[in-house]
């Protein structure tokens, strides 16, 4: 490495650290960020801003603090939406998490749309979120789950991917990039091969959408999810990107106020999508501070994040090759974020401890 490129990260570094407060002020270093990562100040601030001078519920009252309130949750919509080059807010809905949208899609179009013998693809690379909805789902509608394997180097393995795919084949659900390998799959080679036997595609990005730009318009993927608390933003907050005719065609999940648009003791009328899909006083200032998130990661420039992480990917593997007994797991170049490693001499356990 360079002398450019080895002092380039350290600066961006320490100017992004004073702006997250608790490794600013702390000696913490926190390693952590695969799994939830810290907020920066501009997230904090904008959510305690809300609730002190904007909080109120929305969609529901003429009052000043209520057309504030939604005005600011119907902007934070728009924000994501324009993050993810969506065609439109109408495909954004809100959730708690990546899980709960991964439910979503299970709940509403797998238990609509899913007949006996029909078949589901996922990866063996899948988050837990992304296998234990699809298994309650097939043994509710019959239908039937095909893993596919891995290569020894940890890439997937193309040829059984392939093989697990036929005209039964409804859905290909896989992650973007892997939480435990840093592997970054082919996802378009993956849609188009799934699509040609008229399979729809959800991509989990829980993991991918804080490395690399999303354009779902490039990706094409039927449904995308991903979670707030990983992008810098509050935890309990979600996204659901799906193409608006299948929302559409979608039923509801949940019940309750704000999906509705007429009750009467015979039945309901459900609002339009995305409301429909979003029940009860959802987060509002949960999507005021995913919003900001946003903006902090944009202001940073995803380029520039991406560059600052492949450079310190880099030192961290060249300092573990140089450690007897440690072997890393995937192909070098390929992993983005974080290693994987087995000890050869102990358990992985003792190690962390």
């Amino acid at each position: 490495m360079n002398a450019s490129a080895s002092t380039l990260p350290l600066e961006l570094g320490a100017r992004l650290k004073r702006q997250f407060p608790l490794l600013h002020s702390s000696d913490v270093v926190y390693l952590d960020s695969a799994a939830s990562a810290q907020k920066p100040s501009t997230v904090l601030e904008a959510m305690e801003t809300f609730y002190r001078n904007s909080y109120a519920n929305i969609h529901r009252g003429v009052y000043r603090l209520s057309e504030e309130s939604t005005a600011a949750y119907d902007e934070a919509r728009v924000t994501v939406a324009q993050f993810l080059n969506a065609p439109s807010e109408r495909e954004i809905v809100f959730t708690p998490g990546a899980t709960q949208s991964i439910n979503l899609v299970a709940n509403s179009w797998g238990r609509h749309f899913l007949k006996p013998g029909d078949e589901i693809v996922l990866t063996i690379l899948e988050h837990h979120a992304n296998i234990v909805p699809w298994q309650m789902i097939a043994k509710e509608t019959g239908a039937v789950i095909r893993f596919v394997t891995l290569n020894e180097d940890c890439t997937l393995d193309r040829a059984a991917f392939s093989a697990a795919l036929n005209e039964r084949t409804k859905l290909l659900a896989c992650t973007h990039l892997s939480n435990a390998l840093g592997v970054r799959l082919p996802i378009e080679e993956l849609r188009d091969e799934a699509r040609s036997y008229g399979a729809k595609v959800l991509i989990d990005a829980s993991q991918s959408v804080t490395h690399f730009p999303l354009d779902v318009q490039a990706l094409d993927p039927d449904f995308l999810v991903f979670s707030g608390h990983k992008l810098y933003g509050p935890t309990g907050t979600g996204v659901l990107y799906a193409k608006e005719e299948l929302l559409d065609a979608m039923p509801p999940f949940l019940g309750g106020g704000d999906m509705i648009r007429e009750v009467r003791t015979e039945g309901t009328d459900f609002a339009e999508v995305p409301l429909k899909f979003e029940a009860g006083t959802p987060n509002i200032a949960g999507a005021v501070g995913l919003a900001a998130s946003i903006r902090f990661v944009l202001s940073v420039g995803q380029e520039a994040i991406e560059s600052h992480e492949t450079a310190l990917l880099g030192v961290l593997e060249s300092k573990l090759k140089e450690i007897d007994g440690v072997r890393l797991l995937g192909p070098d170049g390929a992993r983005v974020g974080l290693v994987s490693m087995v000890f050869e001499h102990a358990h992985s356990l003792d190690v962390a401890q």
